[in-house]
């Protein structure tokens, strides 16, 4: 794992190293990390390493141990399954909550999003196109004034962000479909429609759904090849 530059906040830098080892399988589930040896690794004290375990931990890659060192949390298909039914549950009544307040400035920060998602797609960037959409879902939840109702929907985005980051090898035509989705759930929410965006929305989640589904059956058939 390569050193962290000094001049850039050293605990961001330990989070994104640690993420991107995470998510590509670099770093195993279950893999130990022990704080002497990272820290050493990284080039960096404990403290900002520290700070970096526990982000990760808050959104479910690691899981932070009392007395031992962290380990990288496991990945299951029905962990993934739980976590989408649970977003299905919660940003459906989210967008309920916030109706009343959406506004242009909420619609053009969605569509600035819209764009890089574009791009990732354009560009073949998945990793990117995930860390994209995951944000444009953070948005909707950010309008939410219910704090507890925005954690809890950043939890359940951050499962199902892992998961199919570590599909993500195969992730083109879903990744463009997701993105009209997307498209026509703004086009609800401009509307002021609330029936017709949560409507949107349902669909959207189901169709993720299925595309997990068989994303995770192409990743197991490449396995047992």
């Amino acid at each position: 794992m390569k050193k962290l530059i000094q001049n850039v906040s050293l605990a961001d830098q330990a989070y994104n190293l640690l993420k991107k080892a995470i998510v590509s399988a670099e770093l195993a589930p279950k893999e130990e990390l022990p704080e002497e040896k990272l820290a050493a690794d990284l080039g960096i004290s404990r403290t900002p390493l520290r700070e970096a375990l526990k982000r990760l931990a808050m959104e479910g890659l690691i899981v932070l141990q009392k007395g031992r060192p962290a380990t990288v949390a496991t990945f299951t298909k029905e962990d993934s399954l739980e976590y989408m039914e649970l977003r299905k549950v919660l940003e459906i009544f989210n967008i309920e909550k916030i109706m009343p307040i959406v506004d242009e400035t909420l619609i053009e920060e969605l569509k600035d999003n819209l764009k890089f998602q574009q791009e990732a797609v354009e560009n073949n960037h998945y990793h990117d196109f995930i860390e994209y959409d995951r944000e444009f879902h953070l948005i909707l939840a950010s309008r939410n004034n219910n704090t507890k109702y925005q954690e809890m929907i950043h939890h359940m985005n951050t499962g199902v962000n892992r998961a199919f980051l570590l599909l993500s090898t195969t992730l083109k035509v879903s990744a463009y479909e997701a993105y009209e989705e997307h498209v026509k759930f703004i086009e609800a929410l401009e509307l002021k429609d609330v029936a017709l965006a949560k409507e949107k929305m349902y669909e959207h989640f189901q169709n993720v759904e299925k595309r997990f589904l068989s994303l995770f059956r192409n990743e197991e058939s490449e396995e047992n090849e």
